[in-house]
């Protein structure tokens, strides 16, 4: 018998019996659905770990500071906070050093930063801000965008004017009717306001967040150009850090590299610098991650395989009951020239077709479930491509393994008893 006869006569049996192929296929569409829509999870979570980490400008990044006397740059013991803390007692990084590794060293993003707590007076209201000296790439880095105004121009940063600019959370909580453009007190020193930062639409966003604490205390801080800060806030121009971001993974390796070969000769071989490489933290952090989603896809895809395992069990009974219903069909296949071989296909090719249906129906299923879903939540889920190919192969071996052998009980009967089965 040849393929399309095997075809349409497998469509043909499936729409007689609407309503149990319907039921037959429950199983395996809830199998394929759930296979494809945790895929589509796992990959959309990793998706938006490696964005967020992306736009934190965690990936890639290396951070410069002073050691100390002991070679750390910290009293506390953990590396993913050395930056929060700084021995103030030695300053071998300057303004200088920072101007020649950004001639020098090839990047996407760097910033120097000098921070102070400063007391500011507005009117007849005085406290304590935070004054981060930073250059534009900081903005940048962390996509912190303005609001009002703008970011510091060339002239601000080589002049090392008095310049600012405000957080959305401090300005808000201090100029409620606008800052754009006021004087602002800091310490011994006046700073127009020049721009105002928007709030942070990383952690305002559905989906998951990273750092949101250190974002918002970035908002209600004072922002003055890194020149400004080295000219009158510190000695010999010291500056607290130095961050610098890679293009990408391969250039990041030779970003560092040259970051010490300068440092090194800026400071006479004296090795009074050290790294905190949040890149190679960062790229620990995602084989990590992706060992745990590849081990989280195999657990998700076991436990959603057993949906197709049952469906495979009903395809199964289906087609050992479709053997007795036809069981004349068989009979008078068989007496006008139909071997064994034929009607084991022909079966066979049932049980295949009723299960790359059932896949189909998932798959659109589950595409329509993770569109709205993605809507839902304002982040992008693609369809996996490795999902559907595991549901349409996992559905297609079920269908051969459901149907091999009601297809060799069928092929094996007799014709005369098949004809004269109802007699």
């Amino acid at each position: 018998m040849h393929l399309k006869e095997n075809v349409l006569s497998s469509f043909q049996s499936i729409i007689s019996h609407k309503l149990r192929s319907a039921l037959t296929l429950l199983g395996i569409i809830i199998g394929v659905f759930a296979v494809i829509t945790m895929y589509s999870a796992v990959n959309g979570m990793k998706s938006i770990v490696m964005k967020n980490m992306e736009q934190l400008g965690w990936n890639n990044s290396i951070i410069l500071y002073p050691a100390d006397d002991t070679g750390s740059t910290s009293t506390i013991s953990s590396r993913n906070r050395r930056f929060m803390y700084i021995d103030r007692s030695r300053r071998p990084l300057s303004f200088q050093d920072y101007e020649v590794l950004s001639h020098q060293v090839n990047y996407r993003y760097t910033y120097g930063m000098i921070q102070r707590w400063l007391r500011s007076i507005q009117g007849d209201k005085s406290d304590w801000v935070r004054v981060n000296a930073t250059n534009n790439d900081f903005f940048y880095s962390k996509t912190y965008n303005v609001a009002e105004g703008r970011y510091f121009n060339r002239m601000e940063d080589a002049d090392a004017l008095k310049v600012c600019i405000l957080g959305a959370e401090y300005a808000r909580s201090n100029f409620p009717e606008g800052a754009l453009g006021k004087i602002i007190k800091a310490g011994d020193l006046r700073y127009k306001v020049i721009g105002v930062l928007a709030d942070d639409a990383l952690n305002t966003a559905p989906g998951m967040n990273f750092n949101q604490w250190e974002r918002h205390r970035d908002l209600n801080a004072i922002y003055i150009p890194l020149s400004t800060a080295a000219r009158y806030l510190t000695r010999d121009s010291a500056v607290d850090y130095i961050y610098f971001q890679a293009h990408g993974d391969l250039d990041f390796p030779k970003m560092k590299t040259d970051i010490r070969q300068n440092m090194m000769r800026q400071h006479n071989m004296a090795h009074d610098f050290q790294f905190n490489d949040v890149g190679a933290l960062m790229f620990k952090i995602t084989d990590e991650l992706k060992a745990m989603m590849k081990k989280l896809n195999i657990t998700l895809s076991t436990i959603a395989s057993i949906s197709l395992i049952v469906g495979g069990i009903g395809l199964f009974s289906t087609l050992l009951i479709s053997i007795s219903e036809r069981m004349k069909e068989i009979g008078i296949r068989k007496s006008i020239g139909a071997t064994e071989a034929d009607i084991f296909f022909l079966f066979i090719s049932e049980s295949i077709i009723l299960a790359l249906i059932a896949a189909a129906i998932g798959t659109l299923l589950s595409n329509m479930v993770i569109y709205f879903i993605g809507r839902a939540l304002k982040q992008e889920f693609i369809l996996p491509m490795r999902g559907v190919i595991i549901g349409f192969s996992f559905s297609f071996l079920i269908g051969i393994i459901s149907g091999a052998y009601p297809a060799f009980k069928a092929a094996r009967i007799n014709p005369i008893t098949a004809i004269y089965f109802n007699d």
